[in-house]
């Protein structure tokens, strides 16, 4: 296929690492409905250097090692002035709503406001992680979920974003409470610091509500699934905060939340989508400082001509436990 060329406002990115997640096959499943020509390239979670510079890009040369939200913002929409970037009204998402990263280049528009500079001594790999689900989950569990010190979390679904969210609840402070169908997913949780590790029983609900002396604090879907939204609202305590981080497409039916619940209870349910650039130093700082392990979470390096196989592997949901990182 021919390189992709600059927007005036954009910049070519050369792929030195992406990763391979759910998000991708729910796009390539039809799930989401930003997809509607073919061929395809998917990838939305990305590292690399700039290859070429717009001509009204100002913050950015060719050869400045980067990485991008899988959220793109316009940056100048009124969600954008405000600050909620991961929200914009005319947002773009590489992979979905253009060609994405499962290549040697790919093109980010409006560079000035979505490039995140990579500090000198993180890899590509490291940096990769981040895109989608590590930042995801950080602003689902500090930003959104407002965690405490000492608060119980559970986090239903141990897969890419659901270990992030581990590792970023335990090295808050909280007390995290991982629940998976998968023993060794269980077992990356308890190593990134999970108090306690439960497998998916019908029974999961009670035995969250047991570990945690009556409910967690804040509880989050990672996997997304009617299932595992209904148990995670049912897993709080009174004036708990729910957080659904996983997607929940129409595909999979309708989504029942036990809403007597939240009304008596007082319940809060909150929405996570993606973090905006201008938050990212936060994280980058606590990467940089050790606090946080992104690059524990690889699991298998692939080559790009792997990636399609990888992708069909995760229908089952099954594969390998942590993250795959595509390196081109």
């Amino acid at each position: 296929m021919p390189d992709p060329l600059p927007q005036r406002g954009g910049v070519v990115i050369g792929v030195r690492a992406t990763g391979l997640c759910r998000s991708d096959w729910h796009g390539w499943q039809g799930h989401d409905t930003d997809i509607t020509e073919l061929p395809h390239v998917p990838g939305h979670e990305l590292a690399g250097e700039v290859h070429a510079v717009g001509d009204d890009v100002t913050r950015w040369r060719v050869g400045d090692r980067v990485t991008v939200p899988f959220i793109c913002a316009c940056g100048r929409c009124a969600s954008c002035a405000a600050g909620d970037q991961q929200v914009c009204e005319r947002q773009t998402q590489p992979g979905f709503t253009h060609w994405g990263s499962f290549a040697e280049y790919v093109a980010i528009d409006s560079a000035d406001v979505n490039l995140v500079a990579m500090p000198e001594d993180m890899s590509f790999e490291t940096a990769a992680a981040l895109g989608c689900r590590f930042a995801t989950a950080f602003r689902s569990v500090v930003a959104q979920g407002r965690v405490r010190s000492g608060e119980w979390v559970a986090v239903y679904g141990c897969g890419g974003v659901g270990l992030s969210a581990v590792m970023i609840a335990a090295a808050s402070g909280a007390q995290v409470v991982a629940v998976d169908v998968n023993p060794s997913a269980l077992a990356l949780a308890k190593q990134f610091g999970a108090a306690a590790c439960l497998e998916a029983h019908p029974d999961v609900v009670s035995r969250v509500r047991e570990v945690t002396g009556g409910g967690a604090h804040l509880s989050l879907d990672a996997l997304g699934s009617p299932g595992t939204a209904a148990n995670s609202v049912l897993s709080l305590r009174r004036r708990g905060r729910h957080v659904q981080v996983g997607l929940l497409p129409s595909a999979e039916g309708p989504v029942a939340m036990p809403m007597d619940r939240v009304i008596g209870w007082e319940l809060e349910i909150l929405g996570s989508h993606g973090m905006p650039a201008h938050a990212y130093p936060a994280m980058m700082d606590l990467v940089a400082s050790g606090g946080l392990r992104p690059d524990l979470l690889i699991g298998r390096r692939i080559g790009l001509d792997e990636a399609g196989a990888a992708l069909a592997g995760m229908a089952s949901g099954g594969g390998t436990a942590g993250m795959t990182v595509i390196l081109p």
